[in-house]
């Protein structure tokens, strides 16, 4: 009877102990949290937060959670999540040439046509093994024309709410189903004796641009480097300015993207002998029994959503989202509308309202977005739920102190270094985190950090890093 009384009293006292401590701990987190936003928030700014333990199933903390903001690039994380989730996301991304007509002898009797699929990885090397595949059919001459392809998507060329003073910024193409090298020239200036002139190599090769090379090598008078073109014209030509002191790099837009790829491409197949119109035109491949595809280029999903989310990259967001239009919808010619929209039917289906967001673009360099942390983690919950999904996600999203936009943050020593796989997303007075991270208790944990109204970006780092290193010491 004793015993059965000692073990009573010892089993009640231990359920509101193991409560009691559970709770403190809950409050021990949250406190420490509300201390971060009273005492590191950027002055003048504010932020939203949600934390979500995907472990046990449950909220652990929230702040401002349903605020509307602008995501900046997080906004690739609802692109990329329902992308991924679509029947057909293993797809790869296609660059075909085909022909219609008949070869007779030496000559292609018919016209030729470069069809885009809006591949964004497509680089000067795949420009060569597709020239190298059309240059091993058995003709040397083109009697008819040479096309491109581009109707998969709309003649609109930039997002809705990009800014047009951004061009000529590398991060800012001009959006095509034709794409090379991301519509981009990269420039590798090399130093010279000092006063002299810096050697320039430029990458693609092409004669659709021009160069004004207006370097000083090891002139410290002569400025900041610099390469930019006559962007205020639609010029192609590129100016690259300033003192050299060692090799420097710098990258600049050319308009636009779907004519330098045809140039160039038409341009390289002279160059194998290949005897070709001149000019080339835009038109669509109506394909009948004459079609023949002769060269095709693929590039795999994962190395599209790797560029995504380790560097962020605008082109290959918008490209993926053209994609999702085309597939969801079954469509030839698209918009980006089409994609958008394939978006909101996932936000409904996560039991979230659409109509309570502003979605503008794919990749989150429109001011025109707005969505909330919640919605954040709605999406980083659903990925989690998907094993599919998670994996190819995962795998791609920049590490803390590791690679990708997260490189030179959450330091070794810091309990976020390793321990944060996430996607960045800033622009001017914008900065938020959202992804996943593990506790010292080994809980697998979904969050949204959301500053907004802060010039400061290091500042506002900062304070997310401060975040992440108190969520992943846990309670």
């Amino acid at each position: 009877m004793k015993k059965y009384l000692l073990s009573l009293v010892l089993s009640l006292l231990f359920i509101p102990v193991t409560v009691w401590g559970q709770n403190t701990a809950a409050k021990g987190l949250s406190s420490r949290l509300d201390t971060l936003i009273k005492y590191q928030l950027p002055v003048g700014s504010n932020v939203g937060i949600s934390i979500y333990d995907l472990t046990d199933g449950k909220s652990l903390y929230t702040y401002q959670a349903d605020k509307l903001s602008r995501p900046a690039s997080t906004m690739k994380l609802l692109t990329t999540i329902t992308a991924l989730s679509h029947p057909d996301a293993d797809d790869p991304f296609k660059t075909e040439v085909w022909y219609q007509g008949v070869i007779e002898q030496d000559t292609l009797k018919g016209d030729l046509y470069v069809v885009g699929g809006y591949d964004p990885e497509f680089d000067d090397e795949a420009l060569d093994s597709l020239v190298n595949a059309v240059s091993r059919f058995p003709f040397s001459v083109i009697s008819g024309h040479v096309y491109g392809d581009v109707s998969m998507k709309d003649s609109i060329y930039w997002g809705s709410g990009w800014a047009w003073d951004d061009t000529p910024a590398s991060y800012q193409p001009y959006l095509s189903p034709l794409m090379l090298n991301k519509g981009l020239v990269t420039v590798t200036a090399s130093p010279g004796e000092r006063g002299h002139l810096a050697s320039l190599d430029c990458v693609p090769a092409s004669s659709y641009y021009t160069v004004t090379n207006e370097t000083k090598s090891r002139t410290p008078a002569a400025g900041r480097f610099g390469v930019s073109r006559d962007w205020l014209q639609n010029g192609n030509n590129i100016v690259v300015k300033g003192n050299v002191e060692g090799k420097r790099t710098g990258m600049v837009n050319i308009y636009s993207s779907r004519d330098f790829f045809m140039h160039t491409f038409l341009e390289r197949l002279q160059a194998k002998g290949i005897q070709c119109p001149v000019n080339y035109a835009f038109n669509e491949l109506q394909k009948d029994s004459l079609s023949v595809q002769i060269a095709l280029f693929e590039t795999a999903i994962q190395d599209v959503i790797n560029q995504i989310m380790k560097e962020s990259d605008n082109l290959n967001a918008e490209a993926l989202l053209c994609r999702l239009g085309a597939q969801a919808t079954g469509k030839k010619h698209i918009s980006d509308e089409d994609g958008l929209s394939v978006i909101r039917k996932q936000i409904k289906a996560l039991g979230e309202d659409p109509d309570y967001y502003k979605l503008a673009d794919g990749c989150g360099l429109s001011n025109y977005n707005y969505i909330s942390p919640n919605l954040l983690i709605a999406f980083l919950k659903f990925a989690y739920s998907r094993t599919d999904v998670f994996q190819k996600l995962y795998k791609a999203l920049p590490i803390g102190g590791v690679d990708g936009t997260l490189k030179y943050r959450m330091k070794r020593g810091t309990p976020s270094y390793k321990n944060v796989h996430a996607k960045t997303g800033s622009f001017t007075a914008i900065n938020c985190l959202a992804g996943y991270l593990r506790t010292t208790n080994g809980h697998e944990i979904a969050f949204a950090i959301m500053n907004q109204n802060v010039l400061s970006g290091a500042k506002a780092r900062a304070f997310q890093d401060a975040v992440c290193d108190e969520v992943i010491r846990g309670r």
